[in-house]
């Protein structure tokens, strides 16, 4: 299995640029070869831009070989330019410490279950202590600046009205060093990036030759963009994050299951486990059935359980399946509030429903325009199509007492199959 890794990364649409193929298939024909991907903690969470690279270290894992995550707690002092119009805002010290803990535990969650030794490294410890002379003196003598001022993500910058700070310009080398620095302490020779990181990557295999005579390489997967060129992860809200305080297991399933078709083909070849055959009927079921949505519902299954645990997979799939008339019991007041964030809500007294005669359902109804009347909200009760919590209300007396909230604040009405409203309680 392990000869295959460099044909499974092409495969799966993973491999965008490599160093020599032949030489790279070498290397790995033997197992136990480490081969790694750096990770810089700008937030306390890592998003689904990441997922790629995660997803590359599990297959490295996967075909025998041990990933190794590295965490840039010196190089997030700086930031990457590297696919950015623009400088990165510069993070203290304690926020760094922060993120690099986050970011770790997130890690260290995902590659778990990799079924390898896993490796997670942190560039400040090497570089901590390290002066600004000695570095120059020992690494940057090494770096022409021709080569630097040849790769694109410098190029790019330097044709912007902003330009690069010297600071930006620094990373690459810094990025260069840790490349090196790890195929010393392990033996690491394959690095693994998107393709923005192809200048980066180039740079210490560069430097591995010049001050090691030492051979590296290199394997950059596309970048995760939608079949209209736009980034993967990015909704109307931000960013899709893989903290689930951030986005809940609900809100990322949901993310999956709304991929349009193309996108979704893309992403399940990428980005999960699934067998190659499995993946091939996926296409096939599209195109015969695209309604079915069983493509997306695959890729969310996987991929929600690979972030968020059995635990959070079946959270997401009964939120999800309360917005077709689930059981509600059980979800948390904020859940549902997200579930329903979308729908038509209206404020009432909390006072409403501790009274004796309680809240006439008719009138929550007509108040929150899923009846034009109190008396069409009488015949919707009537004829079996009013639901309280997605349980059916057939008493056109009926009225909403404290027992009928979910949770402390909200009511969850449907009328028919698909017309849902909130109806908010507040003292």
């Amino acid at each position: 299995m392990t000869a295959s890794l460099f044909d499974d990364f092409h495969d799966r649409g993973l491999l965008h640029q490599s160093t020599d193929a032949q030489r790279l298939r070498e290397w790995l024909s033997s197992p136990g070869r480490r081969v790694y991907a750096g990770f810089d903690p700008t937030a306390d969470s890592l998003h689904v831009g990441h997922l790629v690279a995660l997803v590359l270290l599990r297959r490295v894992a996967a075909a025998g070989h041990e990933p190794v995550a590295l965490l840039g707690g010196a190089t997030g002092m700086i930031g990457d330019p590297s696919g950015r119009s623009e400088e990165r805002n510069l993070l203290s010290t304690d926020e760094l410490a922060a993120n690099v803990a986050a970011v770790e535990r997130q890690i260290r969650s995902v590659l778990a279950t990799a079924g390898s030794t896993v490796h997670v490294v942190n560039n400040a410890d090497w570089m901590r202590g390290v002066g600004y002379l000695e570095f120059l003196r020992d690494v940057g003598k090494h770096v022409p600046l021709s080569q630097m001022l040849g790769k694109d993500s410098v190029k790019s910058r330097l044709e912007r009205d902003g330009g690069l700070s010297y600071t930006e310009f620094s990373y690459m080398l810094l990025q260069a060093w840790d490349f090196v620095h790890l195929s010393d302490a392990l033996d690491c020779r394959v690095q693994i990036g998107g393709s923005d990181q192809w200048g980066n990557i180039t740079a210490g295999i560069e430097l591995g030759r010049r001050l090691r005579s030492r051979e590296l390489h290199g394997i950059t997967c596309p970048l995760l963009t939608k079949s209209d060129g736009t980034k993967m992860g990015k909704t109307a809200s931000g960013a899709v994050w893989l903290d689930p305080k951030r986005t809940s297991p609900y809100r990322f399933f949901q993310y999956w299951m709304n991929l349009e078709d193309d996108d979704a083909g893309l992403c399940v070849r990428r980005l999960t486990e699934l067998s190659l055959d499995e993946i091939a009927s996926l296409d096939a079921g599209r195109q015969e059935n695209a309604s079915a949505r069983q493509t997306q519902q695959r890729l969310a299954e996987e991929l929600t359980r690979l972030v968020h645990g059995e635990a959070g997979l079946t959270a997401a799939q009964q939120a999800t399946a309360v917005f077709f008339g689930g059981d509600i019991e059980g979800l948390d007041e904020a859940t549902l509030v997200e579930i329903f964030a979308e729908v038509p809500s209206h404020d009432f007294p909390l006072g409403a429903v501790e009274q004796e005669e309680g809240l006439p359902l008719v009138e929550v109804l007509q108040a929150t325009g899923l009846a034009a009347s109190r008396s069409q909200a009488r015949r919707t009760i009537e004829q079996g199509g009013a639901y309280v919590n997605n349980r059916r209300i057939r008493e056109p007396a009926y009225a909403l007492r404290r027992d009928d909230l979910a949770g402390r604040q909200v009511v969850v009405l449907r009328s028919g199959k698909k017309s849902y409203a909130l109806a908010r309680f507040t003292a």
